[in-house]
């Protein structure tokens, strides 16, 4: 007998948050405001950028386009868990939660190799900083950006088409509130060792190689600044990675504590919390981390509002 590819299941049933259903509403609603929280902070990052000259800078151009990226990557995730919270059964087609996984995916791989490029440009902008205007012109800038999401969601087809070709031909019920990737291939009535094996090369090669670049840049922006010989010149260059550090330090640790690490380590409880970090924490804590250590950005803003009370008083 032949054997059969065709997946049976048509959709699938989220079952993260049905364990506690007196929690769903107060839930919908604390959710809610943190998602609003992190639209209007990164909506808000992007247009001050756009709109102010002075932060027409790498940096800040990597900052915007890092701010649009958390705004789609929640989009994927965030309105649809907010609506199965008010459902008495949360399901999603077999279509949608492979879209939503390749596009979730997508938008994480490019925010994990978006941040390894913000990591190079403070490199050079602290290390080289002569070359800086010639290295990072806004050519190689825009070509960075495309490489990131052209790599990044070549990897999450990829990954996505190795799980959805899995067949699907019992249990349907996701013990989770999106479409991940370990929860899925739990789900899965056979195993492609060799597809698992290339998802987990996929992982490392975005998570840690992406950590393990970033982590050299700043070994090398130490060893620059440490040769600095004024407290302020020490305190000045440092205080233009800081935000990019803490940004760095939660998404990767997410990343790592999913991605990986075996799949038998899969457990409900201790992922929800970790997926609720990096899918609602670490998209807030851009504009929040930004705004509050960012000079630049504060001045920006204050710019931005003061012209706004002008036009409303004339």
């Amino acid at each position: 007998m032949e054997r059969e590819n065709k997946s049976l299941v048509k959709e699938f049933i989220f079952t993260g948050f049905s364990s506690s259903p007196d929690l769903q509403v107060p839930l919908f609603v604390f959710f809610s405001f943190m998602y609003l929280t992190i639209l209007a902070g990164n909506i808000i990052i992007v247009v001050t950028i756009r709109r102010d000259s002075s932060l027409h800078t790498p940096m800040y151009f990597f900052l915007a386009v890092l701010s649009s990226l958390e705004t789609c990557y929640t989009f994927t995730i965030i309105p649809n868990m907010l609506a199965n919270l008010l459902r008495d059964k949360a399901t999603i087609s077999f279509v949608g939660c492979a879209t939503q996984m390749c596009m979730f995916l997508g938008f994480g791989c490019t925010d994990c190799l978006l941040l390894t490029v913000m990591g190079y440009d403070r490199y050079v902008s602290i290390c080289k900083p002569l070359h800086y205007p010639v290295l990072m012109n806004q050519g190689l800038c825009t070509k960075l950006v495309v490489f990131s999401a052209s790599t990044g969601f070549l990897f999450s087809i990829l990954e996505t088409i190795i799980i959805f070709t899995l067949p699907f031909c019992g249990p349907n019920k996701i013990h989770h509130f999106f479409c991940d990737m370990a929860p899925l291939l739990e789900l899965a009535c056979g195993r492609n060792y060799i597809g698992e094996i290339v998802i987990f090369l996929i992982c490392f090669l975005v998570v840690f190689c992406s950590f393990f670049l970033i982590l050299l840049s700043y070994l090398l922006i130490l060893n620059t600044i440490l040769k600095i010989p004024t407290t302020d010149g020490k305190r000045k260059a440092f205080s233009t990675c800081a935000s990019h550090l803490i940004v760095v330090v939660v998404h990767f640790g997410c990343a790592s504590i999913i991605y990986l690490r075996p799949q038998s380590r899969y457990t409900l409880n201790g992922d929800m919390f970790i997926s609720v970090t990096y899918t609602l924490v670490t998209p807030l804590l851009n504009p929040v981390v930004y705004s509050l250590r960012n000079k630049d950005v504060q001045v920006a803003l204050k710019k931005s509002l003061g012209r706004s009370t002008c036009a409303r008083k004339m």
